[in-house]
This record gives structure tokens, sequence and C-alpha cells, in this order.
């Protein structure tokens, strides 16, 4: 997918989630893979998503009707600019690159390409797409990763359009094809939260994955941004006493019609607070990858953890 844990012997295991929501309403153009949200200063939705090169479309409301716009991707707000990263790459090959397109509106034809900002190649310890900014203060963090040793950070200069770090492993799934891809990086109260999609992602229509190996969304969390330790050089690693991990927040089993789906980011929302937003598979229309629509559910950090 394009723009799309030694965890298991150091982390306290919290109670799995229960109580899933439905996917919010969506109408208009719904299918979509690896959605990117975010809203302009007019309240204009703009969704971002990956086929047909960079696919995007636009809504009043985060309901819809959304209206394709043109040709997976993470688009924030950087200043007075809209940054959108985006990945090239040959599908289950580390041949890959993240790289970065600006606008002032994001409207079609107002994109300027920046070019490259982090690289993969065949032998690296990464694959190079599924990125996602955090801009933490004055410092931004590049998050990114598929597979191979899975999820990796670097840290970017001060107008987050290149690398400053070499790419530093932030988790990892040492079991079976190490299926960790799409994280996303949210800091919400004390925390920093880690979503991520682990499990088998496309080709339900002719194969469906073996039964637990199902896409889901799971999600650690941690005190510490890894990238601000100077000792232990992953914040994943080094909570030992501190860090938490939540099995899935969303998963085929607990929803009567969805079957699986994949994190692609949280949205702060100026009125329904925190989204997650992802595409899933509604068993009512099928399978094939073609098929997966856009969801989206407001979050409940009350507890600590986030719940839909």
């Amino acid at each position: 997918m394009y723009l799309q844990s030694s965890l298991a012997l150091v982390l306290l295991r919290a109670a799995v989630v229960h109580g899933y929501a439905n996917p919010g309403a969506c109408s208009g153009a719904c299918n979509i893979h690896d959605p990117s949200l975010i809203q302009n200063g007019d309240g204009t939705y703009y969704r971002f998503s990956t086929g047909n090169n960079i696919s995007f479309a636009s809504a009043s409301s985060i309901e819809g009707p959304w209206t394709a716009l043109g040709s997976a991707p993470d688009v924030q707000n950087v200043g007075d600019l809209y940054y959108l990263y985006y990945a090239v790459s040959s599908f289950g090959t580390q041949e890959s690159a993240i790289g970065l397109a600006t606008s002032e509106t994001m409207e079609e034809g107002t994109w300027t390409d920046k070019g490259s900002i982090v690289t993969s190649t065949t032998g690296d310890q990464y694959n190079a797409i599924d990125a996602n900014l955090l801009v933490d203060g004055s410092a931004n963090y590049l998050t990114f990763g598929s597979f191979w040793q899975d999820i990796f950070q670097v840290t970017l200069n001060g107008d987050a359009t290149s690398s400053t770090s070499t790419p530093v492993n932030v988790a990892f799934d040492p079991a079976t094809t190490h299926p960790v891809e799409g994280a996303y990086l949210y800091k919400y109260g004390d925390y920093y939260y880690l979503f991520y999609s682990w499990g088998t992602c496309c080709g339900y229509d002719t194969s469906r994955p073996a039964e637990g190996e199902e896409y889901k969304i799971k999600v650690c969390r941690s005190t510490v941004l890894r990238a601000r330790m100077a000792v232990v050089p992953s914040f994943l690693r080094a909570m030992i006493m501190s860090m938490d991990l939540v099995d899935s927040m969303l998963q085929q089993s607990l929803l009567e019609f969805i079957f699986t789906n994949l994190c692609r980011g949280v949205y702060t929302d100026p009125n329904l607070g925190p989204v997650l937003y992802y595409h899933y598979v509604d068993t009512t229309i099928g399978y094939a990858d073609s098929q997966k629509l856009f969801g989206w559910n407001a979050i409940d950090f009350s507890s600590g953890w986030p719940s839909v």
C-alpha cells in the first residue's frame, strides 16, 4: 500500500476495549484506500487517499456528500501551508520513497512537489511508505514504515521539509511476517498514542486471512516521545513500566457487518473533537479492495485509552 513489539516482553497489557460503534455516516465518493483528513480555514473537509496516484475529495461535512476532485498520504497544516506527505513504491518491495507536496489552499493544481524526504531500498531495515507528521511544539517528527522491521521515525528540520536524523525503529513485532504498518502518532493530554494497523490488509475477495490475522487497529501509549530520549532510542521499548498496549480498537468479529479496517489517522475536529478515520470492508457490499469504504468515529479518551 502507498501512503498507505519486542512489545510483548515489556508492555503492561490493558483490557481490550469493548462496546464498539459502527462507522459514522458517509455519502458521495466513499470508496477509498488509506485516507488522510483535514479541514481548511472555511471549514471544508478535504480527504486524500491512495489509488489513481493521489486521489482527493472535498465535503462540507465529515459525513459528506464527498465530491471527488482529482487524483496514502498524510496531510497536515504547517504554518500557512498544507503539507501532503505521499509515497511512491512498488507493492511488496522496499524500493520506496516518501515525498512532500505543499499548497496554500489544497485546491487542485496548487500543489508544489518538494521531492523526497525519506527513501528505502532492498536490504534496508524499513520500507519508506505510510508517513505521518507530528508537530510537537517547535519539533517535527515523521513516523513511517510497513513490514520488514515495522515502524521507524526521523526528526525533520524546522519547516518539516527534510530529515535531520537517521531512521530509528520505534515499533517492532517479531512474530510471523512483522505485519505492522499505517502508523499514526497522536498527542492527547499527557500521552503520545501510536495507532497502527496489524494483519493481512488486502485481497479478501480471493483469499481470507486466517482467524486472528485479519486487519485491525491497535494502539499503544507513552508519556515520552522517542526522539526526546538520549539513552534508549525507542520510546516503545524504553517505557518498561509506563508503556501500555491495547490489543484492538476495532476488529472484525465485534461489528456485525465489518470484516476489517485500517487506521490511517486521527484528526482533531473543531466540533467533534478527536476523530479516528480509516477504510473498512462492509461485508454487505463486498470484499474487493475497490469496495473498501471511508469510515470514521469520534474518539473517547475519558478513560485514558481511546475508545469509539
